[in-house]
């Protein structure tokens, strides 16, 4: 539990993200001496983030603008008996500090979140708004150069340079996505548009999308062995630019919550 020690998900080693808010939680608790972390998970859809941190002790607050997700994330929430710590809103994140004020939590996950918001400005100052004094919000996003890659490895060469030339980021009209940020529009973003202290800077998924299946398989490490190198590179600043993922914690300014 987080109100105790290390176990669980905390514990795990898994993938560089979970290690830096594994760090960051910790950190929480112990600014809040053992008292309840509280984290705010914006776009958390059906809880992969929430559910497992509920069950380490934090209280958790979903905020999506999906019922059918915040749905889903009831049934997962009742499968592992957390309903006490877990609380879904229906929202959106440019409005975020009207559904759940300001300084609402000492951790503040956005997750998937900006490559699809219309004012992606205004999103990440109202989760600066909603994080309190000295706590942080995590940010991952699509990385820009990786989706490049990914495009002209599969020999899609017009939608690689799109994905380069276009100020958003983005691969044609057809899209998804609204824009993919590189390393440096993303840290530039969290400290312009929103006030914040970029901390932390890594890649998530630097090498999963180029390694053949065949590969992980004739590897003695198999997917451990993965994971060790992912853990290696996610913080080279030579390779983490290329990571399917781009992942920062950035901090509110002020007195620690």
């Amino acid at each position: 539990m987080v109100s105790g020690g290390e176990s669980g998900w905390l514990a795990e080693p898994d993938s560089a993200v979970h290690r830096a808010l594994r760090t960051e939680l910790l950190a929480a608790r112990e600014r809040r001496a053992g008292a309840e972390v509280r984290v705010l998970d914006v776009g958390g859809g059906s809880g992969a983030w929430a559910v497992p941190m509920a069950a380490e002790g934090c209280r958790v607050t979903v905020v999506d603008a999906s019922p059918n997700a915040l749905a889903a994330l009831g049934g997962r929430v009742r499968e592992a008996g957390v309903e006490d710590l877990v609380s879904a809103v229906q929202g959106d994140v440019q409005t975020l500090t009207d559904v759940v004020g300001e300084s609402a939590a000492d951790l503040v996950l956005c997750h998937g979140l900006l490559e699809v918001v219309d004012d992606v400005g205004a999103a990440v100052a109202q989760l600066a708004a909603a994080t309190v004094p000295g706590g942080a919000v995590s940010a991952l996003v699509a990385g820009r150069h990786a989706a490049a890659l990914a495009q002209a490895h599969a020999g899609r060469l017009a939608q690689a340079r799109a994905v380069l030339a276009d100020p958003a980021g983005r691969s044609g009209p057809h899209d998804p996505l609204q824009r993919r940020l590189s390393m440096a529009a993303l840290q530039g973003l969290l400290e312009s548009a929103a006030g914040l202290s970029v901390e932390l800077v890594q890649g998530d998924g630097v090498f999963e999308g180029w390694l053949p299946a065949a590969v992980l398989e004739s590897d003695p490490g198999g997917p451990d062995g993965l994971e060790e190198l992912e853990s290696i590179v996610a913080a080279t600043p030579e390779l983490l630019v290329l990571a399917a993922r781009l992942h920062v914690i950035a901090r509110r300014p002020g007195a620690l919550g």
